[in-house]
């Protein structure tokens, strides 16, 4: 499965993110709804500095082979992201948050959670011979 399409994205999702909560955390918080203090400030940050990381991971990765013995702890980091962050914007929205903002975040961590997931325990979908 080719997978330098899936790092690429993944990538260019978490700049967006990682450039947006390091860079404008007031912003966010103020947009979400929560009173800026200096505890949230510097963890909103700081979770842009991960994201910055992680971006940078999956862009310098795109031309590995993802998958199999090859990368393996890049798949496992990144599935392990998106497969916790799909569990906790699930449990959000089942708590009554049916925003529109919301929703789309919860899409597009669970596309990339199931797409790093077929590639990391490498489900085929071809169909097996009897």
């Amino acid at each position: 499965m080719p997978t330098s399409l899936l790092m690429m994205s993944s990538a260019i999702t978490m700049l967006a993110l990682g450039l947006s909560l390091t860079f404008a955390p007031q912003e966010v918080l103020t947009s979400a709804g929560s009173s800026p203090s200096w505890v949230l400030f510097v963890i909103v940050q700081a979770t842009g500095a991960l994201y910055l990381g992680f971006a940078m991971l999956n862009w310098m990765a795109k031309d590995n082979l993802i998958g199999g013995i090859y990368s393996r702890p890049v798949a496992l980091g990144n599935f392990l992201h998106f497969a916790v962050m799909t569990m906790t914007l699930l449990r959000v929205f089942a708590a009554g948050h049916h925003t529109t903002p919301l929703l789309a975040v919860l899409s597009l961590y669970l596309v990339f959670a199931a797409w790093f997931g077929l590639v990391l325990f490498g489900v085929s979908l071809k169909r097996e011979r009897a």
